[in-house]
C-alpha cells in the first residue's frame, strides 16, 4: 500500500504501513463519523485534493478496510474498518489532552468547523419548526465568512454556504478563533459572550440554549475534564 516499508513483520509496523500515510487517520475518522459519500467526505477534509481522496479510498478498498455500497457510489467500513474506531476515538482524545490548545486553534478551518457543527448540532433544545441559525466569522474573507444551519422539524440539519432564502432565527457572529474553542470545549458560550467575542441577536431561546443545541466536539469532553482538573 505504501511505497515504502519498515520491513518488519511486527504487528504495530505492518499496521503503520497501512494507516500512518498522510490523510488517511483524518479520512478514516470521516468514515468512522458516518460520512459515505465522496462529496461528504470532501467536505471533512476539504483541504485534502480530490485526487488524493481517491487514491486513499482506493487504498483502504485493497486493505479490506472500505468496501463499496449503492453502486460504487458510497463508502462504507467493513468489520475490519469498524475494529478501527476505538483507534481513531484514542487518537482524539489523546490530541485533545496532550496536545496544547494554543496550538490546536492555530489551525484554523472554517469550512470544516461549521461542517462538523452542522453533523454534531443537537435539534432537541430548539423549536419544533424550521430553526435558521447564521454563523458569522468576523474575521474571514467574504467568500468564507457565512454559513447557514437549517434545522428542519424532523430534525434534519442542513448547512448552507450561499443564502438559503429562510428568515435567520439568530444570528451568531464571532472571529473563527472563538467558535472553534467553543466548540472544541476549550470556551463556553456564557465566558465568549461576556468577553464580548461573542454576539448572539434574535430568538432569545435559541440564543440561550445554545450551548445545549451546539453539539460540541465528541473530543470535547476531555477538554472540560482538563480545565476543571487545572
Amino acid at each position: 500500500m505504501t511505497q515504502g516499508s519498515y520491513k518488519q513483520f511486527c504487528p504495530v509496523a505492518m499496521a503503520a504501513e497501512i494507516l500512518c500515510t498522510r490523510w488517511t487517520v483524518v479520512l478514516l475518522r470521516e468514515l468512522v463519523a458516518g460520512s459515505t459519500r465522496f462529496n461528504d467526505l470532501r467536505r471533512g477534509v476539504p483541504r485534502m485534493s480530490p485526487a488524493l481522496l481517491s487514491q486513499r479510498l482506493k487504498e483502504l478498498e485493497c486493505a479490506g478496510i472500505v468496501e463499496r455500497g449503492q453502486g460504487g457510489a458510497e463508502y462504507h467500513l467493513t468489520e475490519a474498518g469498524r475494529e478501527l474506531t476505538p483507534v481513531v476515538e484514542a487518537f482524539g482524545i489523546w490530541g485533545q489532552r496532550w496536545v496544547s490548545h494554543d496550538l490546536s486553534l492555530e489551525q484554523l478551518d472554517a469550512q470544516l468547523l461549521v461542517w462538523d457543527m452542522r453533523r454534531h448540532l443537537d435539534p432537541t433544545p430548539l423549536p419544533p419548526r424550521r430553526c435558521v441559525i447564521l454563523l458569522c466569522f468576523t474575521d474571514q474573507p467574504e467568500a468564507k465568512r457565512r454559513a447557514w444551519l437549517v434545522v428542519e422539524p424532523d430534525g434534519e440539519v442542513d448547512l448552507c454556504t450561499v443564502d438559503p432564502g429562510f428568515d435567520v432565527d439568530l444570528f451568531v457572529s464571532s472571529d473563527l478563533r472563538t467558535m472553534t474553542a467553543i466548540w472544541m470545549g476549550y470556551e463556553t458560550v456564557r465566558a465568549a459572550i461576556d468577553s464580548e467575542a461573542l454576539l448572539l441577536t434574535g430568538d432569545p431561546g435559541i440564543a440561550a440554549n445554545m450551548q445545549r443545541w451546539l453539539g460540541l466536539s465528541p473530543f470535547a469532553p476531555h477538554a472540560r475534564a482538563q480545565r476543571l482538573a487545572a
